[in-house]
Formats: structure tokens, C-alpha cells, sequence
């Protein structure tokens, strides 16, 4: 009855990880020299950026203070898992959040309610937590800590009386914090003699003993050398040690129903036991797993090549060391004429691309160049079959094609009212269809259905400087819907270069057609003759720039005379062009592609 397990949820950068450092801090979780910012983050670059990426458990004491009716003293473990708030990572936050019984919701006290905290709020509910609002960040000049907990019950229907006032710099407000946790959150049902039951929310590979899985109990007991099976991949293996996170790694005897721990049972392969999955007992199984279960799928695809082509074994070594901690994360070899040797890669959305991209180039000393992110097309050709596809390079002929699908997205946007009107313009570029618009006091938000390659480039970018910082967005993954997409290829002297090729959608193939030849004819080097760079669908070409040819003056010598002897200098000069033309090759440099993959659009 004395154990609490709880998750905190909120928008970017409204200061979960704060709050659980003051915590773990006022819990005695953290010595002396323990003591960093951002204590459950632990890679450097989380710290750096502020952001959480990989979801930590911490087990902590809480000892009640003495109430004024007496009672106190008891002892109460708690159970805190501290989520990423990032849209990418929402299946993760789901899991979590399904080995708890109640969530901090945190609101930025000067921001208000923002679109993920809607819609990690919504989780939250649909998960039946019980759900403890706190306005943090208080002590800041620009607080409005009242009109936040009125703004949390107008959007969500929160009752504002219940909010906790607090600020995890300074640590106002924990003391009122642990007592609701005590007061407000339900322990953990569970039977321990029942048939063993274990939900598996993260998982992390250890190089000495595999996987190690971070489980909730929610039937039975876990102990060592206990046969057990994962629900759905049908793997067996026998637990050999497990635990509970002090944040660090604590060997204990047993993990009974309503704990949260780790379990270390020899598996070698991250892909055999799934975010997600059930782990029950092989001799005694539970008769059904957890609900929810989806293996992770990469929805954004890039091409990373090393631009050094000696760098290719290094890179497939720490890709393969990546993908040890990262189910979600794919990769496969390919090869590129413009780039080399290089592979197609998958995430789960952009920032999980950036982050991978980063980690491989300070982690490993890669330099790398990234093609264009693309999403999964679904393609009907015209013999009745459908695959899928997001490389340019497998796209088919257009007399091969029946039809084109391409993923839409709904989209929430949150921002104040006076940028309504740019922010809508925006989204009709993108070719966004509004669903709705909702009035919260001074702030508005928009949900549209949008085409999911349309936000991949620099939308969020564009968002944030037309709404001044102020527009935050989420979205979710609706489905397929019918588009036509055109394949547009980039030629060089009328040599196809694969690297760059795109797929589009006719209305905007004109418009990308145009900015990646104008770029290239700015970067590709002048030769003795003129280089024409065409955007080309199918035959058709459809944007032409030329990069300019070094011009000799052979008319320098001539001075005077008939028109006739200029004539035919002119002409001698003329046929010398077009039979180097023939045989000139043009090699585009690195930088090029460097250029015009790295522009916004």
C-alpha cells in the first residue's frame, strides 16, 4: 500500500527534468557529489540541449512528515519515471505512462498550456491516471501562475483548485508536491501469487550482460533464475540477475506485483524484447498481455554518407553500436554515383534524425552529409500491386503508376491570437486543410490535417520566427490519402545525379525544381564550356539554370581588318567548344551537394 509510481509529462523545456533533480535532491537520492543538473539525463547532449531523449526510472524513500491530525511517519516508496517530451518519442511516453498510476503534469507558469501538454494530458486520461497539475517556473518576472491553472481546466477541463504552485530552480512548492503524490495517487493493484505479468517500457544495451529490461510488475513476482518468455516474439531465456534504479543499477531478490525494476536475462538481441511487449512466466504464462503492444516504425528516411569514403567501415561499426540501444533505429547499405558508398536510414521523426546524426559525429568523429529527409510513399502500379517506398531512386516510371498515396498528419498548433492569421497562411503553403479552431482566452488552437512531408523541411523553424517563439505544435499520424507525386531529377550536363533527386508533389515541383538548380549553378565550378543543370520529371524538363563557361578573347589580336576575319576566329573558337563538350566530364564537387542538401528547403 506504501508505494506510489508516477511519471512526470509535459511540453519541451517546461522544466520536467528540474523538477525531478529538486526531487531525488529533497528524497536524498543525490550525495553531495552526485549533485548536476539534469541528474536522469545522462548523455551529454540531452544536458546541452535541455531536452530528455531516454526515459529514466529512479526509485526513491519519502518519509511522512508529522500531520497535524497526528498521523505521519510512515514510509512510502516512490517510483518516478521521467518521460521524453518530444512528439517523436510519444509511443515510449505511452508505455510509460502505462506503468504508472498518476502523472505531474507540468505548465510553464509564463507559457501556459502549449500543444504537448495537451496531448501528453490526453494520454494521461486515456491511460485512467490520476492526474496532479503543477504550475512551475513561479518565481519567473513574466508568471502568471493563476492564469495557467484557469488556461489547464478551460482546455482540459483540470479543475484549477487543484493545481500545485511551484518552481523546480528553487525548489518552492516540493513539500506540497509529495504530499499530493501520497494523497492523490492510488497504489499499484496486483496480485503477487498470480501468474507472472511484467510490462517492458525502456530497455538499454549493457556490453556485459545484454539487455537489460526496465519492467513494471504488474502480476505475480519476479525472481532470479525465474524461466520467462516475452509475449510477442516467443523468446525464452532465465533471469539471471534484477533490480531496482537508485538512478544507478541496485541488485535486489525479487521484484514483486506493483514494482518497478530491471531485469538482465542473457538476451543478446534488442529487437527480441520490444518496448512494449509482456514478459510473463514460461511454465506459468498469464492468459493475456498487456494491450497496446506496436513494434517501433521509422516514419522519416534519410541517406547518410561519410565524406570521407574510408570512413564507410567506421560509420557501419557505429551504426551498428547505435542501433544496439535503439530498436526504433534502421539502416541499410547504399550506394550513391554522386556519393559514394553510404546507408538509407530510418527514424522516428525528425529531431530523433538529428539526434542520431549528432551522436555519430561527436561520438564516433564522423563528417557526414544527410540527403533530404523523405517520408513512406504507397505506390499502385498499373499491374494491381502496391509497395511502399521513400527512396527517389525506386520510384517508378509514371506509366508504371495507378495511383499515389502519401501519409497525412493532424496537426495542433498553439499560439497567441495575434499571429493567427501568418501562421494560417503558413499552413495553407503547405497544403494544410483546417479541421477546427478553438479560443482559449487570448490564445488559439488550430488543428489542420496536413500532408507529412510538408512539415520535414524547415517548418518548425518558420512557425517559430513568424509567431515570434510563441507557436508550439504536436502532431499524430492519420493514414494514407491520395496525392499526386511526381519523381523530380536533378541533371549535370545531362547526366542524371542521383543523390539529389526528389519526390514532390506536382504543385510544388516547379518550385523545388527551380531552387536546387539555382543553387547548383551557383556552387558547381565554371569549366571551359557551358554546364546546363536541369530539373527534369520523366523526359520533361521543367527548370534550367547554366553555370557560365570561361570565356577567352581570341578577338584580342584583332585589331582592324574585314568583319569576316573576326567571323571566322569566332567560329575556329565555336567548333574548339563543342568538341570539348563532347568530351568533358563535369565532377560535382562535395561542397555542392553539401550546399543544397544543407538549404532549408
Amino acid at each position: 500500500m506504501n508505494v506510489r509510481n508516477f511519471s512526470i509529462i509535459a511540453h519541451v523545456d517546461h522544466g520536467k527534468s528540474t523538477l525531478a533533480d529538486r526531487i531525488m535532491e529533497r528524497l536524498g537520492a543525490m550525495g553531495e557529489r552526485d549533485k548536476r543538473d539534469q541528474t536522469l539525463d545522462t548523455l551529454e547532449l540531452e544536458r546541452e540541449r535541455g531536452i530528455t531523449i531516454k526515459s529514466t526510472p529512479v526509485r526513491l524513500t519519502y518519509v511522512r512528515p508529522p500531520q497535524e491530525d497526528g498521523t505521519g511517519g510512515e514510509s512510502y516508496t516512490f517510483n518516478l519515471i521521467d518521460t521524453p517530451g518530444h512528439v517523436d518519442f510519444n509511443y515510449e511516453v505511452s508505455r510509460s505512462l502505462a506503468a504508472c498510476e498518476g502523472v505531474l503534469l507540468l505548465v510553464d507558469a509564463s507559457q501556459g498550456v502549449e500543444a504537448q501538454t495537451i496531448v501528453n494530458a490526453y494520454l494521461a486520461i486515456d491511460s485512467n491516471l490520476e492526474i496532479i497539475p503543477v504550475i512551475n517556473k513561479i518565481d519567473l518576472p513574466a508568471a502568471d501562475p493563476e492564469g495557467a491553472a484557469q488556461e489547464l481546466e478551460d482546455v482540459i477541463g483540470i479543475p484549477a483548485e487543484s493545481a500545485v504552485f511551484a518552481s523546480g530552480k528553487s525548489g518552492i512548492g516540493i513539500t506540497e508536491i509529495l504530499e499530493a503524490i501520497v494523497d492523490r495517487i492510488p497504489p499499484p493493484p496486483g496480485d503477487p501469487e498470480a501468474p507472472l505479468k511484467a510490462l517492458i517500457f525502456d530497455s538499454f544495451y549493457d556490453a556485459y550482460q545484454g539487455v537489460i529490461l526496465f519492467v513494471r510488475v504488474l502480476e505475480g513476482t519476479l525472481t532470479p533464475k525465474q524461466p520467462i518468455m516475452l509475449f510477442n516474439s516467443g523468446k525464452t531465456f532465465d533471469v539471471d540477475k534484477l533490480g531496482t534504479f537508485t538512478p544507478g543499477l541496485i541488485v535486489s531478490d525479487s521484484l514483486p506485483a506493483g514494482s518497478v525494476g530491471w531485469v538482465a536475462a542473457g538476451i543478446k538481441d534488442i529487437h527480441d524484447a520490444q518496448v512494449g511487449d509482456t514478459l510473463t512466466q514460461k511454465d506459468r504464462p498469464t492468459p493475456e498481455p498487456f494491450p497496446g503492444f506496436k513494434p517501433a516504425q521509422p516514419v522519416v528516411f534519410s541517406g547518410l554518407y561519410p565524406t570521407d569514403t574510408e570512413d564507410y567501415r567506421k560509420m557501419r561499426d557505429a551504426l551498428e553500436k547505435l542501433k544496439l540501444n535503439d530498436a526504433a533505429f534502421t539502416f541499410e547499405p547504399e550506394t550513391s554515383e554522386a556519393l559514394g558508398f553510404g546507408f538509407r536510414c530510418g527514424f522516428l521523426g525528425l529531431l530523433h534524425a538529428e539526434i542520431i546524426q549528432e551522436r555519430l559525429e561527436r561520438e564516433y568523429d564522423l563528417d557526414l552529409i544527410a540527403t533530404a529527409p523523405a517520408v513512406v510513399y504507397r505506390i499502385t502500379l498499373t499491374n494491381g500491386t502496391i509497395f511502399e517506398t521513400q527512396n527517389p531512386a525506386e520510384f517508378p516510371t509514371r506509366d508504371r503508376i495507378t495511383a499515389t498515396e502519401e501519409p497525412y498528419i493532424k496537426l495542433s498548433i498553439m499560439l497567441p491570437e495575434e499571429h493567427v492569421g501568418p501562421v494560417m497562411q503558413l499552413l495553407q503553403e503547405r497544403r494544410g486543410s483546417m479541421i477546427t479552431m478553438n479560443y482559449v482566452g487570448k490564445r488559439v488552437e488550430l488543428l489542420y490535417e496536413v500532408p507529412f512531408a510538408e512539415i520535414l523541411y524547415d517548418f518548425h523553424d518558420r512557425l517559430k520566427s513568424i509567431s515570434r517563439g510563441y507557436a508550439s505544435m504536436d502532431y499524430e499520424q492519420t493514414g494514407y490519402r491520395d496525392g499526386d507525386l511526381r519523381k523530380v531529377d536533378i541533371m549535370v550536363n545531362n547526366e542524371i545525379v542521383d543523390a539529389l533527386a526528389v519526390i514532390v508533389h506536382e504543385d510544388k515541383a516547379y518550385g523545388i525544381g527551380r531552387k536546387i538548380v539555382d543553387k547548383m549553378a551557383e556552387v558547381i565550378p565554371r569549366q571551359m564550356f557551358p554546364v546546363p543543370v536541369q530539373a527534369t520529371i520523366g523526359g520533361k524538363i521543367i527548370a534550367r539554370a547554366t553555370v557560365k563557361a570561361y570565356r577567352k578573347d581570341v578577338l584580342a589580336k584583332c585589331y582592324g581588318g574585314d568583319i569576316s576575319r573576326k567571323k571566322k576566329l569566332l567560329n575556329k573558337q565555336k567548333k574548339g567548344r563543342a568538341r570539348m563538350k563532347q568530351i568533358g566530364t563535369v565532377e560535382v564537387p562535395q561542397e555542392a551537394f553539401l550546399a543544397v542538401l544543407s538549404t532549408d528547403e
